[in-house]
């Protein structure tokens, strides 16, 4: 089962260097996260969603070698290729996998504009290691599906960054 963790920061840039280093921290298997997105609230009042995976564009890169293979049957695989990167554009431009976006809108519309939010769906991490690694980044818990106290002592560590020393 995955966990959700909602964290704000004042600024999109702040959140896209925490999503950042979490993707690092993936690439060491210290965490893994099924979905990590920065929604951002500009200052005009607009939700700009920054995802991590490009359905449409996976879409398309697969529809394309599926059509063009199907294509090579026919022998049609140009026409294969087109139909099949069109088909699979469409189809991954539909998909909606992790994070709902509709949700991440939301929490968004209720966020100050100019601030951003990332959202987090951990499927395992090494918090010990993990954590230190995010907390100079300060930030805001927002919500978690984290137990009462799992989410009372990750907003102790994060809060504990924006702390004087």
């Amino acid at each position: 089962m995955s966990n959700l963790i909602v964290i704000a920061y004042p600024d999109v840039a702040t959140a896209t260097t925490v999503r950042d280093r979490l993707l690092d921290l993936q690439r060491q298997n210290l965490i893994t996260m099924e979905d990590v997105a920065v929604v951002e609230r500009r200052p005009d009042g607009k939700i700009k969603l920054h995802q991590s995976a490009n359905m449409t564009g996976m879409g398309a890169a697969s529809g394309a070698l599926w059509g063009g293979l199907i294509g090579l049957l026919f022998f049609m695989p140009l026409f294969g290729m087109a139909l099949g990167a069109a088909a699979g554009a469409a189809g991954g431009a539909m998909t909606d996998v992790g994070v709902n976006d509709d949700f991440m809108r939301q929490v968004a519309a209720k966020m100050e504009p100019g601030s951003a939010a990332l959202f987090v769906l951990v499927v395992q991490s090494t918090p010990d290691k993990v954590i230190p690694e995010i907390q100079p980044y300060g930030g805001h818990i927002l919500q978690t599906s984290l137990s009462q106290d799992q989410e009372a002592q990750l907003r102790e560590m994060v809060q504990g960054a924006a702390a004087p020393h």
